[in-house]
Formats: structure tokens, C-alpha cells, sequence
């Protein structure tokens, strides 16, 4: 029996995915970047159905000030001797021609921790990954950036360095593996020992258009390596058939069949723009004759839907549904903006059956922005929130936003004017250039509540508000500029008070996000063999 599964099989912001089975449960590990909690880890029985498990990374790192498109990349996951381990880089600034990167590794009984302390490994480039050898010594992968080159890009290959756990540290010298082919912008690194190689499974041609799978392979784990002839053996560059996009940042498993699969990333662009980021999907492989990984489908480009040997009778498959009407705690999928959610700016103990959010600083800022926000997963979606604030400055707003980075937002909120007392207005920030619509819309009575709604529909979203039965339209605006960089979309909600830090605050009743995308009926195909 073989089950049809559906990719992406995880929607939206879910870039860098690294795949890990214990026993018989399956880990993905996906970058986060600004958002906090990090290193989102998904879980499944059986690589069809996979749900959120836990986040990694709490209040063990600071990323204040990092700029947009930073902190944490390409996370990965091991396990060795009933112990899990999680490296991954801290990007402080990507300013040419140098990176700013710190590599950590951390510790783990279980994948929902206690994690340890991070331990700090090196500087030299971004995306490790540790090998576990059958001698049982463990080895650090990582790109190395090379800032003298005079090319855009300068990834200069993957270097190998052995790790200590009894020293807490690297030993031993950096030994260059693998200097990339000439797609060039060498990285992610992941390892394996197959029929007595190491395989090395690489990104190259960089994140965009280019992306694409290296594979090489070595008898001994310091090389040489043998680039595939073929290479490279997963890419979706000018190929228009491709279902998917800037397919790429590969890593490997086995199927509860014995089939081998990959989990990558990919982009299904609209008009050119991946307004859901980049997300994660699998593909069936093979071992060819001579010993070379191939795509099950015998090209470069994936399949939208995989054929695997399973027991399973449904693909869970309907579109996403967030609702938190803020009792007890926090619901678990939702994310700040360098800042992880907690009492001192996301209040639920002040007033019971609400959150409290404290005013921040303002939606460009990179430090406390108070800032609370889902991923977009559907193309099509509404999203709708209430809430009760009582602004005295036009320095002191409150709302519902579309958050792609600092410089790419729509803000849709309740402020104060002078002549009109208590406004809804709404502004944008395009490419970092900021610009207010001159709409004031007055309120009514500064006691009543008023609701919020986003519907958005591909590149377009429709923003609405009701303080009586009806719901009115506000502004349509084309948002395909909410595409790009390393993240998708998010929609939130904040608190802003630019007159004093912490002195208001906004309180909302509810959030609710709805897909609306058109997916099959939920069920399974099941075909027999042949």
C-alpha cells in the first residue's frame, strides 16, 4: 500500500529544515531568524502527518539589535548515545563584505529539553552540522566565509573540525573538505555514511532561483571527495514544470518502509513572489547503480506529491485554523520579534480572559518591539482580532499588522489625533520607505471595543473594522512587497507608545486566523502496488 502525500507538508516560514528519526519517531528542525521561540521542531510517526512539538531555543539567547534577515539559521538535529544535540548560528550582521557568526551547540535528555546553556564553537562561517562517527567521536561541519573574495557570495566551501565533549570544545585543525562546484555559495553541510563513504550532502547556487543539492562522496571522512557527476541532483532553476521553487537545503532518512527520504525547502512563488516563504517538503530517493543519490522521479525537480509505503489512511490536509482567546497561557505557536512572549509585554494575569499588550517601541525597531505574531501558512486567509485601548498621543497606537520584516509592513491601528480624538489609520512601510495614508477614521465612544480584520487573498489583503453589527472595508492594498528576504509573512498584533516606554497599554479579547486555501478533502489516496 502506498499513501499519497501532499507537499509542502509544512506551510509557510519553515526554511532550512533539518530531518532526524529516533527510534520510531521523526524531529524537523527549521530556522526561525528573528522570531522567538526558535528552532521550531515538528514531530510525526510516520513522515505523513506532522504537528508542532516544541521550540528549542528560549531565554537562552539574546538577539537584540540583530538586523533583519539574521540570528538564528539552519539549525540541525542529532542524536547519539540517548543524548540529542542542536548546533546552530547566531547571525549578528551580514553587512559585506564580512558575517558576524557565532556556532553554538546544545544539549538534550529529551527534544523537549532541558536543553543546556549554549556551548560556543566558532566564528568561521554559518549552518553546522555535527557527524556522529561509528567510533563514536563527533565532528563539526560548517561553511566557511572567506570575506577576501572578490565575488558577491563568499562561501569559499565546508570545513570539518572534530569536537570534544570532554573538553566542551574544538580540537584539533580545521581541515577543508569540500570546496563546492561552480554553482558556488557553498553550504548547509550534512553528512552520512552510506555503503562504507561519507556522503556529503550540500546547498548550492545560493537561497534564491539558484538553489540547489550537491552531493559528493569520500572514502575517508577528511576527503577527497567525488562531486557527482551529475550534479546537481536536486535543482529547479529555469524549469518552469517545477511545481516548486529555489528547491534546495537537503538532509536524509529513512521511511518506517526502508525507503530513503529528503526533506527540503522550496518556495511556490505567485507572480513572482513567495509571499509564504520558504517551506519544507519531502522527497522519495535512491541509491543509483553506481552509488549516487537520484530523486525517485529520475529528474532534478521534485514531486508535489510522493508515493510511500504506509499504513496511514489520512493526510491531514485542511487549511490552517489559530484561534487564542487568551485563557490561562499562551497558545505555543505564537512568536516575537527578538523578543520571547512573556509577562513583562504580554500580560494575561492583569485582567483575566484578556491580553495585555504593554506598549513598545515602534514597528521598526530592533530591539523591544512589542510584537506578537503567527506565520501566514494559506495564500488565501482572514484574520481577525479585538481589542480595547484608550490612546492619549499620537505616539501611542495599537493594532493588527502584516509583518514581513522592518522595512516591509502594513500596520492597521487605533491612535489619537488631536482634532479627532481616537483614529483608525492605517500605514505602510515598502521596501523601508514609510508612508501614512492620510484616512482618519473616527471612533466611536473611547469605551467601546473595536474588531479588526485582515482578508487576504494572494498578493492582495483587504483590511476591515466593526464597532457595531457590520463589518466595514477600510483599504485594499496590493502586498506582494510582503515577499522576499529569508522569512514569510506574519500577521500580528502589537502595542507601540514612543512618548513613554511601557506607560499604555492595549487589551485584546481574541485572535483568530482562518486558511482559506482550496486543498483536497482531507483523505487519503490509497493505491496498491503497481
Amino acid at each position: 500500500m502506498k499513501a499519497m502525500i501532499n507537499n509542502p507538508i509544512l506551510r509557510g516560514f519553515h526554511p532550512d529544515p533539518s530531518i532526524l528519526k529516533v527510534e520510531d519517531t521523526y524531529y524537523l528542525a527549521v530556522s526561525s531568524f528573528e522570531w522567538l521561540p526558535g528552532i521550531r521542531v515538528y514531530c510525526s510517526e510516520d513522515l505523513v502527518n506532522w504537528s508542532h512539538e516544541t521550540d528549542i531555543l528560549t531565554n537562552q539567547v539574546d538577539l537584540l539589535g540583530n538586523a533583519a534577515n539574521c540570528s538564528i539559521w539552519a539549525p540541525q538535529i542529532s542524536y547519539a548515545n540517548g543524548q540529542y544535540y542542536c548546533v546552530y548560528t547566531n547571525v549578528r550582521n551580514t553587512t559585506r563584505p564580512f558575517k558576524d557568526c557565532r556556532n553554538y551547540l546544545m544539549t538534550a535528555p529529551t527534544i523537549h529539553g532541558p536543553w543546556s546553556e549554549p556551548i560556543y564553537l566558532n566564528g568561521s562561517g554559518f549552518d553546522p552540522s555535527l557527524f556522529h562517527d561509528q567510533e563514536g567521536r563527533i565532528w563539526l561541519l560548517n561553511a566557511l566565509w572567506d570575506y577576501r573574495k572578490d565575488t558577491p557570495n563568499k562561501s569559499v566551501g565546508i570545513v570539518l573540525q572534530e569536537y570534544s565533549e570532554a573538553q566542551g570544545c574544538l580540537i584539533g585543525d580545521r581541515v577543508p573538505i569540500f570546496s563546492g562546484t561552480q554553482l558556488a555559495k557553498t553550504e548547509a553541510p550534512h553528512l552520512y555514511y552510506h555503503n562504507e563513504c561519507y556522503y556529503l550532502l550540500t546547498a548550492e547556487g545560493g537561497t534564491g532561483a539558484g538553489h540547489a543539492v550537491t552531493v559528493c562522496r569520500s572514502k575517508t571522512i577528511t576527503g577527497p571527495y567525488e562531486v557527482d557527476p551529475h550534479f546537481p541532483m536536486m535543482r529547479a532553476y529555469q524549469r518552469e514544470d517545477s511545481p516548486f521553487q529555489c528547491t534546495g537545503h537537503g538532509s536524509l532518512t529513512i521511511a518506517p518502509s526502508g525507503e530513503w527520504v529528503m526533506s527540503y525547502l522550496m518556495t511556490r512563488p505567485v507572480a513572482g513572489a513567495a509571499i509564504l516563504g520558504r517551506e519544507t517538503a519531502l522527497q522519495t530517493v535512491y541509491w543509483d547503480h553506481e552509488g549516487w543519490l537520484r530523486l525517485s522521479n529520475d529528474d532534478t525537480i521534485p514531486d508535489q506529491t510522493i508515493r510511500l509505503a504506509s499504513e496511514v489512511q489520512k493526510q491531514e490536509t485542511s487549511p490552517a485554523v489559530f484561534v487564542d482567546d487568551f485563557q490561562g497561557s499562551l497558545q505555543k505557536a505564537w512568536n516575537g520579534r527578538r523578543l520571547l512572549p512573556n509577562e513583562e509585554w504580554c500580560n494575561l494575569s492583569e485582567r483575566p480572559g484578556y491580553l495585555r499588550l504593554i506598549g513598545g517601541e515602534s514597528m521598526q525597531s530592533n530591539f523591544h518591539k512589542h510584537l506578537l505574531a503567527i506565520r501566514q501558512q494559506d495564500f488565501c486567509f482572514e484574520a481577525e482580532t479585538v481589542m480595547e485601548y484608550h490612546p492619549q498621543s499620537f505616539n501611542q497606537m495599537a493594532g493588527l499588522s502584516l509583518f514581513l520584516n522592518e522595512e516591509n509592513y502594513l500596520f492597521f491601528y487605533v491612535t489619537y489625533d488631536e482634532k479627532e480624538d481616537k483614529v483608525l489609520r492605517l500605514l505602510r512601510c515598502c521596501e523601508g520607505e514609510f508612508h501614512l495614508f492620510p484616512d482618519k477614521l473616527p471612533l466611536a465612544a473611547a469605551s467601546e471595543p473595536i474588531r479588526l480584520k485582515v482578508v487576504g487573498s494572494y498578493l492582495e489583503a483587504q483590511w476591515f473594522y466593526r464597532q457595531s453589527q457590520t463589518w466595514h472595508p477600510f483599504k485594499k492594498q496590493n502586498i506582494q512587497f510582503l515577499s522576499g528576504g529569508f522569512t514569510g509573512n506574519f500577521i500580528g498584533i502589537s502595542a507601540h507608545d514612543l512618548d513613554h516606554f511601557a506607560g499604555s497599554y492595549a487589551d485584546f479579547e481574541y485572535f483568530t486566523y482562518q486558511g482559506k486555501d482550496q486543498r483536497d478533502d482531507g483523505s487519503l489516496k490509497i493505491e496498491k502496488e503497481g
